[in-house]
């Protein structure tokens, strides 16, 4: 197994974020700086500049299934863009504090969920807001849909609440007395996993209404993934990342598969369809893993700077790296 080069572009800041078209024919890179730029898959030539944010862009999300891409900036706004011909088609003015967090709903009536300050909002894919809920205690942190699609997950300081997607209302509240720096949810809906500032990781199983916390790492845990089949959930956290099997009553009491780097790990990520696990670290290594086999780690590769964002191309072919030099690496996975 090698990654290897395919290409690499260079934004004019470091790369904040990255997004596949749904077809994996284009790859949408956001600069800090504000501008956002849409390559195409394949070759890597530039198919749109968009002109993204003015104060500087902070998220993007592309439609899961439609040409459109999402942004949210220090504007407080969000915008829609056409990807097939890159003309903007909508924007969403939700006030002066900056869109932190974007995520489209995975299933049922397409929405695209908004955090704002201590605000959630629901839009349509036209722009038009559906919904805006109360504003929560604490500035929201993070966003997670629930894969179903039936609720989503909002994280702030003291807490995860998990909306209804049709009705509004909280299906349910769980109290957590530390800051949360992200969220996921198993593929299959059965858990949904905080990566702490503790730090520690925590993981509630909704349908049971039970709760499990590990703690011991080494910084804060920012990086989490769940592999397509719901067992392997990934942590980050240190200079070891951990593996963890979710099956039966879950990780707790468990020893993970170490996944270790010399630095400390800055992202993680599983293939959408497939096993494999890509993890980078501060020092710019990239590392491939196959979680059920017994010498894991398959390919390495070093890149100059430390990895900003990872992104896996919908068929799982290609990695995506947004790292801080403001380099775009795209990286192919050869058997």
């Amino acid at each position: 197994m090698q990654l290897t080069k395919q290409w690499a572009a260079t934004l004019d800041d470091y790369v904040i974020d990255l997004a596949w078209s749904a077809d994996g024919t284009q790859l949408a890179a956001a600069s800090g700086a504000g501008p956002v730029t849409v390559f195409t898959a394949a070759e890597g030539a530039v198919a749109h500049e968009l002109p993204g944010h003015a104060d500087g862009t902070n998220v993007i999300a592309a439609h899961p299934s439609q040409s459109l891409l999402a942004t949210g900036g220090q504007d407080g706004a969000v915008k829609l863009w056409d990807l097939a011909t890159g003309q903007h088609t909508a924007t969403a003015e939700l006030g002066s504090n900056w869109v932190d967090h974007l995520a489209w709903r995975p299933a049922g009536e397409t929405t695209l969920a908004a955090g704002v300050g201590r605000v959630l909002t629901l839009l349509n894919p036209d722009g038009s807001t559906r919904h805006t809920f109360a504003a929560a205690p604490k500035t929201l942190c993070a966003l997670a849909w629930q894969p179903a699609g039936g609720c989503l997950a909002a994280a702030y300081f003291g807490g995860v609440v998990l909306w209804d997607a049709e009705d509004f209302v909280a299906q349910q509240e769980y109290a957590y007395a530390n800051g949360i720096q992200a969220l996921v949810w198993s593929p299959d809906n059965r858990w949904l996993v905080s990566g702490n500032q503790d730090p520690s990781v925590h993981l509630w199983r909704p349908a049971d209404n039970e709760e499990f916390h590990m703690s011991g790492y080494e910084t804060k845990v920012k990086e989490l993934a769940f592999d397509h089949r719901s067992r392997w959930l990934a942590t980050g956290g240190g200079r070891e990342g951990c593996i963890w099997d979710c099956t039966g009553n879950g990780p707790e009491g468990r020893m993970p598969t170490m996944v270790p780097h010399e630095a400390r790990i800055c992202a993680v990520a599983f293939q959408n369809r497939h096993g494999l696990l890509a993890t980078a670290a501060a020092d710019g290594v990239v590392r491939l893993w196959a979680p059920d086999r017994n010498s894991p780690n398959l390919a390495n590769i070093k890149l100059p700077a430390a990895a900003t964002k990872f992104a896996w191309s919908p068929d799982d072919t290609h990695l995506a790296i947004g790292s801080e030099q403001g380099i775009v690496y795209v990286l192919k996975v050869i058997n």
